[in-house]
């Protein structure tokens, strides 16, 4: 199988200081993913990306792996997804391990489950693709969308003003929660998002963009409603 999951999890949040490791409903952020990664029985290796001496101390008590630390250059604020996962291979290379595909999953997705990965796992396996990125459908049709110009509303694409909502293409964007993505293709185009990238669509209750404290407290709202909804 040989396929690894990196959680890439620095220090230094800006917008929620420390989100990587604050509570969510009684449990560590980062806690959320690497279960998720342990029991999906999909892994060779769980391991967590950061500088942070206690990000590193949390993520081993719930069982992720931090056999290094990330470098400074990757663990500012323009260091790209890529980069650290290029990092990573290249520092499991120096000590003579090999992986065939890599799951990056983020540390703030509690809401993700253990079938968007194996399906999505299946979409990489079964399809001639380099990756798969998880999408959600954008609610409104994009070709309608308005915007502010010299004082007065207007579209974008005047030419869709009339067209009906359901004879529009559907359109998404990234669920940013996890991608997966064959590792050489990575080495060798340094980028997870290729020409021949496949797609999972996912839920939008099933993942939550966390970057305010709003956003927190729905993330929680969304997993207390689903948790009630299951049980």
């Amino acid at each position: 199988m040989a396929n690894l999951c990196i959680i890439p999890a620095r220090g230094g949040s800006k917008r929620i200081p420390r989100k990587n490791i604050k509570d969510f409903l009684g449990k560590p952020m980062i806690s959320f993913p690497i279960n998720l990664a342990l029991h999906s029985g999909l892994f060779d290796e769980v391991m967590v990306s950061t500088e942070d001496e206690e990000i590193a101390n949390i993520a081993t008590e719930f069982g992720a792996s931090v056999p290094f630390f990330r470098s400074k250059n990757n663990a500012d604020d323009y260091a790209t997804t890529a980069q650290v996962i290029q990092e990573v291979l290249s520092s499991y290379l120096n000590i003579g391990k090999k992986f065939e595909r890599i799951c990056c999953i983020y540390p703030c997705t509690p809401l993700l489950k253990t079938e968007n990965i194996h399906t999505s796992y299946q979409v990489l396996l079964q399809n001639n693709v380099d990756s798969v990125i998880p999408v959600v459908a954008y609610d409104y049709p994009i070709q309608r969308a308005l915007k502010a110009e010299g004082g007065f509303i207007r579209f974008f694409h005047p030419e869709y003003a009339l067209t009906r909502s359901q004879d529009l293409e559907k359109s998404f964007h990234d669920a940013g929660q996890f991608y997966w993505i064959k590792t050489d293709v990575l080495i060798e185009k340094g980028s997870i998002l290729t020409d021949k990238s496949g797609y999972f669509e996912m839920s939008s209750f099933d993942c939550q963009d966390i970057d305010t404290e709003t956003d927190w407290k729905m993330a929680e709202l969304k997993y207390t409603l689903k948790h009630n909804i299951h049980e």
